[in-house]
């Protein structure tokens, strides 16, 4: 409980399964479905990991939501959900064939982590390859991560942990370029990556372009420049982006009042939070979380997963 007396948005921390060897998990869909039953976790309702899914779909389709936009996943399709996103899956799981990768971020290497930009926070948009090449690489990498992963018993334990560590990177970093490939070389562009690692880290305390420009050492203009070439909306938009994500996902996942939502995410007062809420997502902070919790209160779960 906080000061005020609500409860806080629960974070799902990474726990190995029983038998399996520390530090990544890689199953098929019914082997997610079965891990999160096991720790007492509704597999189909909103979660919260602090750990990183990398979801691909062998066969069928795959219905999911992340941080509250919709997607189906069809074959060869992939979707990197990271610490932090709001996770849904939907009632296909139980029906389509695919990989989930589970994993958290201090798991890889260093360079593997600045490479792949993995603990950078991405709009929530599937990976689809472009051509069979790149699909196939992906394929092969995933097989043998699989494959290695499942012989457990054929090499020392360490030395499984770091063959399962290195083919993880090597698919991280594959995803990564892909990822950069569909978004266009503008997304590397530093004054992008600086202006939103410094956003992600400072949202709930500021709002303005101005701000983050005088911090960074950069003109407003040109965190304006970056921003729209990398995403098609200028910075506002990204810092509003961000505070509007924020406060969906408390809105979701905690009983905080409205003001108190407005307060986590800089926004004090509930006149002005709702009116930003209004501008920004169409409706009242109450009638989308009515919406989205599907008209009823979430059922308390195990932060196990």
């Amino acid at each position: 409980m906080n000061r005020n007396g609500h409860d806080d948005v629960t974070d799902l921390p990474f726990r190995s399964s029983a038998g399996a060897p520390p530090g990544a998990e890689v199953l098929d869909f019914a082997g997610l479905l079965g891990r999160a039953r096991g720790h007492g976790v509704d597999p189909f309702a909103p979660l919260r990991p602090t750990f990183h899914h990398l979801i691909t779909v062998r066969s069928g389709t795959l219905r999911c939501s992340l941080d509250f936009t919709d997607h189906t996943l069809s074959e060869g399709d992939w979707l990197w959900a990271r610490p932090g996103q709001i996770l849904q899956f939907g009632a296909d799981l139980a029906e389509a064939r695919g990989t989930v990768v589970l994993f958290p971020s201090g798991f890889l290497g260093g360079t593997t982590v600045e490479a792949a930009r993995v603990d950078q926070q991405t709009p929530p948009q599937p990976l689809v390859p472009r051509d069979e090449g790149r699909r196939q690489a992906l394929r092969r990498v995933m097989d043998l991560l699989e494959s290695e992963y499942r012989r457990l018993a054929e090499l020392p334990l360490e030395v499984h942990i770091e063959v399962v560590r290195h083919l993880l990177a090597v698919l991280v970093l594959r995803l990564a370029h892909l990822h950069g490939a569909q978004d266009g070389d503008e997304v590397g562009s530093e004054a992008y990556r600086r202006f939103r690692q410094a956003v992600e880290r400072d949202f709930t305390r500021s709002h303005r372009v101005e701000d983050y420009a005088r911090q960074l050492g950069y003109s407003v203009r040109t965190l304006t420049r970056a921003a729209r070439a990398a995403t098609g909306s200028g910075a506002k938009r990204l810092i509003d982006d961000r505070v509007l994500l924020e406060a969906k996902r408390l809105l979701v996942h905690t009983d905080l009042s409205t003001a108190a939502v407005g307060e986590r995410v800089g926004l004090p007062g509930a006149t002005a939070f709702t009116r930003f809420f209004r501008q920004r997502a169409g409706e009242t902070p109450a009638a989308f979380r009515t919406r989205a919790r599907g008209g009823t209160l979430p059922q308390r779960r195990s932060a196990l997963y």
